[in-house]
This record gives structure tokens, C-alpha cells and sequence, in this order.
């Protein structure tokens, strides 16, 4: 009998992954001061290709050079961008795997302190547990219409450089976090207020992306939670992820919210977010990706048939030792 991970799965629009392991975007501060990738950035990527992974995600490149979080993070906010971001994608397809490149604003959590225009959906500093951040401007609906559009654009550079699929990060305190949450956005039109008023920037984002790159699965890294007093709740994340799914989403990747993504002092073993991911798994025609220090066989086929996720996202293990994973996990199937 088949393993549950070796099991192939297929998107609503068609994209089939080999295998439900998915490596998750990780930031591998290896691009140049331009946000262009280097020979550095091409080789890691075909490192962890070695994992077995169906699903190899790229890490989070910013959309807007305002909008980065540290000085050498991965750019996808210029055609400049386009040759390096191909030959992550070509390096990826060529090792036999699925590919997807994840695009974000930092908004106001610029904790590397390099943004030039630190803006956000109200000016209100972003809580964390571990640091005090830099107090953003509000954003006018010009800087909104100007936010979506490099978005889009992002997207359809993905789209280019023959990206299988784009992720919106929506997660970590980060930008599309900060127009979700109550404690970051407490605008008072109609990109604010109610939670579908909140949510409307990211499903404009989405939908225009639909339209502007209908080829590109879409998927949205969004908390289960925000992890924080006052802030999203399992319940919002419910009713936002149904509007995403609505208006196009094909993959739910639930981690974290406000206050970052670090494990909790509360939560010991592996999976800490699957308990966030597994109330939206089944209630909408998206996969759901389950991730939080995911490392055993035993846990990933656990989670696997007890339908808690669909997809099974091993970060750290991974970037451990790719190979070495590929033996130990992924070397059983016969």
C-alpha cells in the first residue's frame, strides 16, 4: 500500500504535484543588493530540489524595493528580475518539481530598517513579541492602487519566468497581515472597519491577478490566527479563507500572524500550526498546507490520514540536509 505523502494531488485548475511534501519559502539572504538572484540562489534552490518534494516554494521576494525586509532578500519588483527568477523556476522544473515563488511588502514591519517610505493601512506601529518597530504612514488610496498593482505586477513576472504558481504572503505581521488585522488597520473606509472591508485589498489582488495571469495557480500564505490579544481570530480566518477560494485561491498555506513566526513558548513537539490549519481543511475546494517543525514520517502520514491538511509543508529538516531527507522520508516508495 502507498504511503499518504507519496500520494499525488491536483488543484482545482489542474496543477498535479507529484507528492504531498512541500518545502516552504525560507529566506536564504543569498541575492545581490538588487534583489537579483546569484549563483548562490540558483544552487540552493537546486539543493533542496534533492529533498523529493512535489512543491519546492521560493522564498518571499519583495514587490517594491519600499517594501523589503532585509537588504538581500530576493526581488520580484523589476524586469531586471526576470533572467534569475527564470533559472530558479528552470532549475526546479528540470529536477522534477513544482515550483512557486512567493511576492510580499513588508508594509510597516521593516525590521531590517532599509525602507525609505515605511507605510502601512493605519499608522500604527505592528506589535511583536521580540522587538519594537518603526511607526508606518497610513497609506492613501493612491498608495493602495499603486500596493495592488506591483502585486500584480509581481505575479505576472512570476508568470514569466515560468513560475508553476505565485503565493501572496498575507502572513508573519507583514503587509497583507496588517490590512487583515484589527490592531494594524483601523481605517475607517472601505478598506477598513469590518473584516470584509479589511480583507478587500488582498481579494482585489487576487482577482486581478486572475485576470492578468490566468495560467498561475494562486496560493496565499494567511494565519490560522494572529497569535496575538485582540487579533484575528480562527473564526475570521474561516470566513476570509471562503472569499479567497472565491475569488480564485487554489492553495491555503496557514502558518502564523502578528507577532511573527516563532514557535510559541506553549507549543513543544512537531506540527505547532497544524491545529491552525486543520478547522479550513475540507471547507473549501483549496488545498490546505500544515507546517510548524514538521519532521518525522510517523507525524506527516499521522496528519495526512486524518485529513488535518492536504499538503505537508518540512522546512527546517529540509533545509538540513535535502538529500539526506530524500533518504530517510521520501526514499521508501515503491
Amino acid at each position: 500500500m502507498t504511503a499518504l505523502r507519496f500520494t499525488p494531488l491536483t488543484l482545482t485548475n489542474g496543477l498535479t504535484f507529484k507528492n504531498r511534501l512541500v518545502v516552504p519559502p525560507m529566506a536564504s539572504q543569498t541575492a545581490d543588493l538588487n534583489g537579483l538572484a546569484t549563483e548562490t540562489t540558483i544552487n540552493h534552490y537546486h539543493n533542496l530540489a534533492q529533498s523529493g518534494a512535489g512543491l519546492v516554494m521560493v522564498e518571499y521576494s519583495h514587490i517594491n524595493l519600499a517594501g523589503r525586509s532585509e537588504s538581500n532578500q530576493l526581488g520580484a519588483h523589476d524586469d531586471t528580475c526576470l533572467p534569475g527568477l527564470n533559472q530558479i523556476a528552470t532549475t526546479l522544473h528540470n529536477a522534477g518539481v513544482k515550483t512557486g515563488l512567493q511576492i510580499t511588502h513588508c508594509g510597516g514591519k521593516d525590521s531590517a530598517g532599509i525602507s525609505a517610505d515605511i507605510m502601512g493601512p493605519s499608522g500604527i506601529t505592528v506589535p511583536a513579541y521580540d522587538r519594537v518597530l518603526p511607526t508606518p504612514r497610513a497609506m492613501t488610496l493612491d498608495d493602495i492602487e499603486t500596493w495592488q498593482q506591483d502585486f500584480v505586477n509581481g505575479a505576472i513576472r512570476a508568470d514569466k519566468a515560468g513560475f508553476d504558481l505565485v503565493e501572496l504572503h498575507c502572513a508573519h505581521g507583514y503587509g497583507i497581515n496588517q490590512w487583515l488585522s484589527p490592531l494594524t488597520n483601523q481605517r475607517q473606509d472601505q478598506y477598513g472597519g469590518s473584516l470584509e472591508n479589511r480583507a478587500r485589498i488582498l481579494l482585489e489582488i487576487v482577482s486581478k491577478i486572475k485576470q492578468a495571469a490566468p495560467r498561475l495557480a494562486v496560493m496565499t500564505r494567511i494565519p490560522g490566527q494572529d497569535g496575538y490579544p485582540g487579533g484575528l481570530s480562527h473564526d475570521d480566518m474561516g470566513h476570509v479563507s471562503q472569499w479567497l477560494v472565491d475569488a480564485g485561491v487554489e492553495i491555503l498555506n496557514v502558518s502564523s500572524g502578528i507577532g511573527g513566526w516563532n514557535r510559541p513558548k506553549d507549543k513543544r513537539g512537531e506540527g505547532f500550526l497544524v491545529e491552525d490549519a486543520a478547522p479550513l481543511t475540507g471547507t473549501t475546494t483549496a488545498a490546505v498546507i500544515g507546517v510548524g517543525g514538521i519532521e518525522s514520517i510517523d507525524y506527516i502520514e499521522t496528519i495526512l490520514a486524518t485529513k488535518q491538511v492536504d499538503l505537508v509543508a518540512v522546512g527546517r529538516a529540509i533545509l538540513a540536509g535535502p538529500s539526506e531527507f530524500a533518504i530517510r522520508v521520501m526514499a521508501q516508495h515503491k
